[in-house]
C-alpha cells in the first residue's frame, strides 16, 4: 500500500510517499481502506517539529482526520462489518467521561500514527459510523475540528436556543462551530480578515461579520453588535494573541472556549475575567460519545461539512501548502485512491 510518512520533523518538504505492506487486523481491530483525510492546524506543527506534546514517532504517518469503508474484521469484532462507511476518533481511547492521560497518549498523527495512508488498522471502539448523507471526503473532516467545535458549544454549560457565539475567523473549527450554532438557533458573529470570507460566513448563517483589519479593536464592534452585552459563547482559536480581546468581547458570565494557538504576543490580564464571572475552558477534541452526540445533529439537520479544496493522494505536500497560506475557508482535504 502507499502511505505518506513524517521523515523527520523539518517541514513539509520532508514527507515522502513511501509502499508498506498492507496490515492485516488483530483480535478486537479493523482494517479500513481510507478514502479521505482531512488536515488541521496541529498537522503543520507535527511535520515542522513545533507539536507541544513530545518529539513524533520515527517515520510517523501524518494525520488524525480520516474516513473509509471496513475491509477486514479482526476476531471479536463486533461494532462494524465489512463495507460500513467509518471515520476515525482521534483519540483512540477516549470513549467517554473526562479526558486522562491514556487518552491523549492514543491521538492520531500525533502519539500514533495517523491515517494518511490507503489501509490503517484501528481498534473496533475507535470508530464511529458516518452520517448516510455525507461523502467520504465531507466525513473525512469531522474527527478534529467538528469534534471540538461540539465539545466548546455542548461540553460545559450547553449553548441554549437565542444564545450568541462568537466564532474566531474561517477555517475548520470555526466555520463548524458557526454551522452547529446556527443549526441549533443561536447567533453566530464571525471575524476574519477578508471581506470575501465574512460574506461566505454569512451564506452559511453568520448574522454580523467584523473585519478585524478594518477594526484592529474588534471586540468593541462585537460589543456593539450585542448592544454592549457581550457574546454567550467565544470560540477561541488564536491563543494568546486574541485571547484579551475575546474576555472582554464575552457577556458577564459567559464561556471562552479556548482551543487554538494560532497567534502569540498578547498579555493576558486575568482580573476582567474574573470581574465577568467567565469560564474559560481548554478544548482538547472530544470523546466518541461527543462524536456520536455530534453525528446525530448532523443527520438531524443535514449540515454539510464545507471543504474548501480536495487535493490527490500524491499532491499531500500541496494539500499542507495550501493550509499554511490560510486561503482556505473550511476544511482541507486529501482525496485516497
Amino acid at each position: 500500500m502507499r502511505v505518506w510518512i513524517v521523515a523527520k520533523p523539518a517541514g513539509i518538504d520532508s514527507l515522502e510517499e513511501r509502499e508498506q505492506t498492507t496490515p492485516r487486523p488483530g483480535p478486537g481491530e479493523v482494517l479500513v481502506r481510507m478514502r479521505a483525510a482531512s488536515l488541521n492546524y496541529r498537522d503543520l506543527m507535527v511535520v515542522g517539529g513545533r507539536y507541544a506534546r513530545g518529539a513524533p514517532l520515527p517515520n510517523l504517518v501524518p494525520l488524525s482526520d480520516g474516513a473509509g469503508e471496513v475491509a477486514e474484521t479482526g476476531p471479536g469484532v463486533t461494532r462494524v462489518k465489512q463495507g460500513d462507511r467509518v471515520a476515525a476518533i482521534f483519540m483512540q481511547s477516549w470513549i467517554g467521561g473526562e479526558i486522562e492521560p491514556e487518552h491523549a497518549a492514543s491521538s492520531l498523527g500525533g502519539a500514533i500514527h495517523g491515517v494518511l495512508a490507503e489501509y490503517v488498522v484501528f481498534r473496533q471502539d475507535g470508530l464511529v459510523k458516518l452520517p448516510e448523507h455525507l461523502s467520504f471526503e465531507e466525513g473525512a473532516t469531522l474527527p478534529c475540528a467538528a469534534v471540538t467545535a461540539w465539545n466548546a458549544l455542548y461540553g460545559g454549560r450547553p449553548l441554549r436556543v437565542g444564545e450568541s457565539v462568537l466564532v474566531l475567523g474561517t477555517g475548520g473549527v470555526s466555520i463548524f462551530a458557526l454551522q452547529i450554532a446556527h443549526a441549533a438557533g443561536a447567533r453566530v458573529i464571525a471575524t476574519s480578515s477578508s471581506d470575501g470570507k465574512l460574506a461566505q460566513a454569512k451564506t452559511l448563517g453568520a448574522s454580523d461579520g467584523v473585519n478585524y483589519r478594518d477594526h484592529p479593536e474588534w471586540h468593541e464592534q462585537v460589543l456593539q453588535l450585542t448592544g454592549g452585552r457581550g457574546v454567550d459563547h467565544v470560540v477561541e482559536v488564536g491563543g494568546t494573541g486574541t485571547l484579551p480581546r475575546s474576555i472582554a468581547a464575552a457577556r458577564l458570565g459567559g464561556q471562552v472556549h479556548q482551543i487554538g494557538v494560532l497567534t502569540g504576543g498578547g498579555t493576558i490580564d486575568p482580573s476582567t475575567a474574573m470581574r465577568k464571572g467567565l469560564i474559560q475552558r481548554g478544548i482538547y477534541v472530544g470523546s466518541r460519545q461527543m462524536f456520536e452526540a455530534l453525528n446525530n445533529a448532523i443527520e438531524l439537520h443535514r449540515i454539510t461539512p464545507v471543504i474548501d479544496r480536495v487535493f490527490g493522494f500524491e499532491q499531500a505536500k500541496d494539500a499542507y501548502r495550501h493550509l499554511e497560506s490560510q486561503k482556505h475557508v473550511g476544511k482541507v482535504v486529501i482525496r485516497v485512491e
